[in-house]
């Protein structure tokens, strides 16, 4: 057995990433270019005067996107402590946004797509288990989540 086929062998199958020649997720970029505008409406126009509520927020049970939006205009507003506060999944959708911009702008200007996997079952455990401890996150912070 060679040296190279020992040392792969003993990488984790786990997380795939390669470069393509064509991308592979053409909606990513304007989902994030999508989110990025709406950034710029809320910091622009603040947080809307509008009820986001789903039902069950009125008898104290949260979703895991509940203070979302405030988390939102708090990242734009560079409040990181309040953006953490009232949800910090919003570290995560603001890191992806990002990343998917980057790696659509340099895809169209060199020709090649950064592109990384996970097995099926692999995504669907992280998301479920970040999903899972978002939700606790959001219900233990209730009180602050119901407030005005």
């Amino acid at each position: 057995m060679s040296t190279t086929t020992a040392l792969s062998s003993l990488r984790p199958r786990l997380l795939r990433v390669w470069v393509a020649d064509r991308d592979l997720w053409p909606s990513a970029a304007p989902i994030a270019l999508g989110a990025l505008i709406l950034a710029v409406i809320l910091a622009t126009f603040g947080l809307p005067s509008v009820d986001l509520h789903g039902p069950l927020h009125r008898f104290g049970v949260m979703d895991p996107l509940c203070g979302g939006t405030r988390a939102a205009y708090a990242v734009i507003m560079g409040h990181w402590g309040r953006a953490w506060a009232y949800n910090p999944g919003i570290f995560a959708l603001a890191a992806g946004c990002s990343l998917a911009l980057v790696r659509w702008l340099y895809g169209r200007v060199s020709g090649q797509w950064l592109s990384v996997s996970l097995p099926r079952r692999a995504s669907w455990a992280v998301i479920v288990v970040a999903v899972g401890v978002l939700e606790v996150n959001q219900q233990l912070h209730a009180g602050l989540l119901m407030q005005r």
